[in-house]
C-alpha cells in the first residue's frame, strides 16, 4: 500500500483524497474525501480569466486541504487542474499560488487526459459484475465541461466538450448579472441546443451509441441520484452505485428547471453552491441518456480523484519521482 494524496481542482470545486491504494490489486482505502465549491470558473468563460476573488476561495481551500495531507501523511501528492484553467490567460497566477501552498505545480491536463483518469476511477471496480453490460460509457459532468469515455477494460475513445453546469448557466441563464430564476423557455431551448451541438462533437470521435452501460460522474449527478431518493442529506454509500432510470432523471430535470431559487436551496440532500447551477448540469444528464438511448445511469461516486490516486500509486510502484 502506499499513502496517496490527489486534488482534483475545476470549474465549480475543488476535491481532496487522501488514501492508501495498492495498484496491483485495484485496492483503495479512503482516509480524507472532501469537497469545496469554490466556483474556480466564474466569469472565465465571458472574460477568459480567473477572478481574483475565485483564486482566493480556491487557495483558501488548498491551505485546508495541506493541513489535512500533512496530517494523514501522504508520501505523493498530484494535483490536476481541469477545464477552467485550461482556458485562463491568467493561470500563472493560480499555478503561482498552488505551488507556494501545496509545493507542486498544478498540472493542466487535457481534456483527454481528464477522461482518461476519470474513466479509470468510475470503472475500476465494476470489472466482472454481470450486471452491466460493456462497453461502458463514462460522462463526466463538471462545471466546465463534459467528458466522455467509451471503454471497457480501459478507455478506447474519448472526447471534452465545453458542456458544463456552471459554463451553461453563465452562457444561458445569466441576465444582467444573475441567474434567471426559473428560467425562461426560451432560455433552456437555447441551452438544449448549446449541448446537443455539443454532443454532435462527442460523437465525431467517440461512439456514444456504442455502450451498454452509462456510468455518471460528479456533483451534477450524485445530486439527481440523491434528489431521486428522496434523501434528507447527502449520503454517498446511498448514492455510490445507485441507478437512476430515464424517467426519474426526466421528471427532476422538468422540475429543477422551473423550480425557483428557494425550492431547490431547500432539498436537504443539495450542496448551497450548486442551487444555482444543478438544473442546467441535470439538462446535460437528460440529454445525454436521450442522445445515446440509455434506460438508466449507473451514479458513481468513484470519479478522477480516484483515478489519479491509482496513477500516484502505479508511478510510485514503478519507481517513478515522487512529488
Amino acid at each position: 500500500m502506499t499513502r496517496v494524496a490527489a486534488v482534483d481542482c475545476g470549474t465549480n470545486s475543488i476535491r481532496l483524497l487522501v488514501a492508501d491504494a495498492d495498484p496491483r490489486t485495484g485496492e483503495l482505502t479512503d482516509l480524507d474525501r472532501r469537497m469545496t465549491i469554490v466556483r474556480l470558473g466564474q466569469g472565465v468563460d465571458r472574460t477568459g480569466r480567473l477572478a481574483p476573488e475565485a483564486l482566493e476561495r480556491t487557495f483558501a481551500a488548498c491551505r485546508a486541504y495541506a493541513e489535512a495531507i500533512k496530517e494523514h501523511g501522504a508520501e505523493r501528492l498530484r494535483f490536476v487542474a481541469t477545464s477552467a484553467s485550461r482556458d485562463a490567460e491568467n493561470r500563472d497566477e493560480f499555478v503561482r499560488g498552488v505551488l507556494d501552498i501545496l509545493g507542486v505545480e498544478p498540472e493542466v491536463v487535457t481534456g483527454d487526459q481528464e477522461a482518461e483518469f476519470s474513466f479509470t476511477g468510475a470503472t475500476r471496480e465494476l470489472a466482472g459484475r454481470d450486471d452491466l453490460a460493456t462497453p461502458y460509457l463514462v460522462v463526466d459532468i463538471g462545471g466546465g465541461s463534459t467528458e466522455f469515455v467509451v471503454g471497457t477494460e480501459h478507455a478506447r475513445a474519448a472526447r471534452s466538450v465545453d458542456i458544463g453546469c456552471v459554463r451553461m448557466t453563465e452562457r444561458h441563464l445569466v441576465r444582467d448579472g444573475v441567474v434567471t430564476d426559473p428560467p425562461t423557455a426560451e432560455q433552456v431551448a437555447a441551452m438544449r441546443a448549446d449541448i446537443e451541438a455539443a454532443l454532435d462533437l462527442a460523437e465525431e470521435t467517440v461512439p456514444l451509441r456504442e455502450a451498454r452501460t452509462l456510468v455518471g460522474l460528479a456533483g451534477s449527478v450524485t445530486t439527481i441520484a440523491a434528489i431521486a431518493q428522496d434523501l434528507q442529506e447527502y449520503d454517498s454509500e446511498r448514492i455510490h452505485h445507485s441507478r437512476v432510470s430515464l424517467a426519474r432523471v426526466r421528471e427532476i430535470t422538468e422540475w429543477l428547471l422551473r423550480s425557483t431559487h428557494a425550492e431547490r436551496a431547500a432539498i436537504g440532500s443539495m450542496h448551497p453552491g450548486r442551487v444555482d447551477v444543478i438544473g442546467a448540469g441535470a439538462l446535460v444528464l437528460l440529454s445525454i441518456m436521450e442522445r445515446t438511448g440509455a434506460e438508466e445511469v449507473v451514479v458513481s461516486e468513484h470519479d478522477i480523484l480516484d483515478g489519479i490516486a491509482f496513477q500516484v500509486a502505479e508511478d510510485a510502484e514503478a519507481g517513478g519521482q515522487g512529488d
